[in-house]
């Protein structure tokens, strides 16, 4: 949460999280599935009640200087849940990424949207097909990004190798590049958009990477270092 909080003040109108759920179906806003990075306990999340979440210091490991010191640790962070998040910001929309695939958390995620009212402020997220699948069925009219078999579709159909395609998510999400091959170019940023999708990158951190991508034409960077990339997107009038 001071993380969001901390975009926010900065200008932030979107927020990027990853949901898992408790055992006992609450969905929680962490990027692990377990609690060790940030809470320094050995658990996971979908093996743990909501309660026992709740009782671990969310700041506990966080170090700027190799574990001298601790400036987050005792100060009541918390993990906090998505309707936590969801109910805190105002006119802010979220990217909501899908880790969990077992149990699946797509219905209990949706009845908490909903309970928000927000349904027409996110877009959810996953590289697994399934989810992406469940939520299309449940909620159609909720955007979706590209799950990794429909990137491979696209860089496919793009290489001219899948005549008639239709992209079935509203947001592709990818890295600049993968494996040494750079995903995202002029041409690729102007045939997503014939097909009528956005492009988000991720994660993009340093100054001179997002001005590439911003002259290239995407439409999101996902970042660490919210300020410095509306800084630069502010700088070319974004």
């Amino acid at each position: 949460m001071v993380s969001f909080e901390r975009a926010v003040r900065a200008g932030a109108i979107y927020l990027e999280l990853d949901v898992h759920m408790s055992c006992d179906g609450e969905i929680v806003v962490s990027h692990d599935e377990g609690l060790a990075r940030s809470c320094g306990r050995d658990a996971l999340i979908r093996e743990m009640k909501w309660a026992e979440i709740q009782d671990g210091d969310a700041g506990y490991t966080r170090t700027f200087d190799g574990g001298a010191t601790f400036p987050f640790r005792g100060r009541a962070i918390k993990v906090p849940r998505l309707s936590d998040v969801l109910g805190a910001f105002g006119d802010v929309n979220y990217l909501i990424e899908i880790k969990q695939t077992e149990p699946s958390l797509v219905p209990q995620l949706l009845a908490t949207v909903d309970a928000t009212g927000l349904r027409r402020r996110v877009l959810i997220a996953s590289e697994f097909d399934e989810p992406i699948r469940v939520v299309r069925s449940l909620a159609p009219q909720i955007p979706t990004n590209f799950p990794y078999g429909e990137v491979v579709e696209f860089l496919q159909a793009m290489a001219g190798t899948r005549p008639g395609y239709e992209p079935h998510g509203a947001a592709l999400q990818i890295p600049p590049e993968y494996q040494g091959w750079q995903l995202v170019t002029t041409e690729s940023v102007e045939f997503a958009h014939r097909c009528g999708v956005e492009l988000h990158i991720w994660t993009v951190n340093e100054e001179r990477e997002m001005n590439r991508l911003l002259e290239c034409g995407v439409d999101g960077l996902i970042s660490d270092f919210p300020a410095r990339a509306l800084a630069v997107a502010r700088s070319r009038g974004r």
